[in-house]
């Protein structure tokens, strides 16, 4: 037993106990006795989890931030909210989160993806120092799974484009699913954060949010007419999915893709398609068109804005945009 002698007075010491001491405006020590401001509490999992996904969104994170608070909520529903000790967190709990998981109908890749956020928390508090590594993810599934396919042949393309709309909020969908093909299968994100000012010389040239690579598209008469149709009134944006003037704009984006992709699938019944159509579909579905017209991989790859592993290969690899151009104007064209 280690004898501590303090220069302020204290009341009482919890033997076995973390200890907070608190020193009020005199310079009088306590211990505190509130179990919430005691150390112990960053071992436990609920709470940890809650601090990285802080750190996250401070760090400017927000993307992998959301995702690590969905996990948080699926593992608070499977423990019906309470908290556990991380060293308590054994092979048997994890098999069982994942049967958990199962039963409420989670498909195979999101259970996966959720046991890769779960591990990778733990793995960060044994990195910290704060557990010991019991390995207890050993066991279960966190793979990639073969998906349903989610691209849609060009036929199909051409149904949607062409499809007449009565309502205001398909017709948008409809010309929102069309941007991102025409624009090499954009992703929702960064059609929401495009600004009016990206449009120069003749091309478009905005940073994916994913990656932070800059692309540059040549700006099309079908790209122009979908901006014509449905004029952005914010100073800022160039499609009316978010407004600068309000807060929280993430949110707002969310929220307009969950309307949009309900819509696309009332699309999709009407037409009769075999898909869940969504606004992803069209980024498939333009990489799909591209290889069945035998564009190589390569093209399709740098049209995309895929990146290899080695992220400086954003920065670093020369990008032949005419080649991409010329690529993206052959899949137009065959819309015609």
């Amino acid at each position: 037993m280690v004898k501590i002698t303090f220069d302020i007075p204290i009341t009482a010491i919890r033997e076995g106990k973390d200890l907070v001491i608190k020193v009020d405006s005199n310079g009088n020590g306590h211990i505190s006795s509130d179990e919430k401001e005691c150390s112990k509490d960053k071992n436990k999992l609920f709470s940890f989890m809650d601090s990285v996904i802080k750190e996250l969104s401070k760090n400017g994170h927000n993307r992998t931030a959301e995702t690590y608070t969905s996990t948080l909520r699926s593992f608070q529903k499977f423990r019906k909210d309470e908290d556990i000790n991380m060293q308590d967190i054994n092979r048997t709990l994890i098999e069982e989160y994942e049967k958990f998981l199962h039963d409420e109908g989670v498909t195979m890749n999101s259970s996966s993806f959720y046991m890769r956020i779960l591990r990778a928390v733990y793995n960060r508090a044994v990195d910290r120092e704060l557990i010991f590594d019991a390995r207890p993810f050993r066991h279960v599934y966190t793979g990639v799974d073969k998906t349903m396919k989610r691209a849609i042949p060009i036929e199909d393309i051409k149904m949607i484009k062409e499809m007449k709309m009565i309502k205001k909020s398909r017709s948008f969908a409809r010309d929102m699913f069309m941007f991102s093909f025409y624009t090499r299968g954009m992703s929702f994100v960064d059609m929401a954060f495009l600004k009016k000012t990206d449009i120069k010389f003749g091309f478009l040239t905005y940073r994916r949010k994913k990656t932070g690579q800059l692309l540059s598209i040549k700006w099309e008469k079908c790209m122009q007419k979908i901006v014509e149709k449905n004029p952005c009134s914010d100073h800022i944006y160039l499609l009316p999915i978010v407004d600068s003037t309000k807060g929280r704009q993430r949110i707002q984006y969310r929220s307009r893709q969950r309307a949009i992709n309900n819509n696309l699938k009332k699309i999709a019944e009407e037409l009769n398609l075999d898909c869940n159509l969504t606004m992803y579909v069209a980024r498939h579905s333009w990489a799909s068109t591209a290889l069945e017209m035998e564009i190589p991989i390569d093209i399709i790859s740098d049209g995309m804005g895929h990146t290899s592993e080695k992220t400086t290969r954003i920065y670093l690899r020369s990008l032949d945009t005419r080649r991409v151009d010329s690529a993206n104007e052959k899949i137009i064209r065959a819309l015609a």
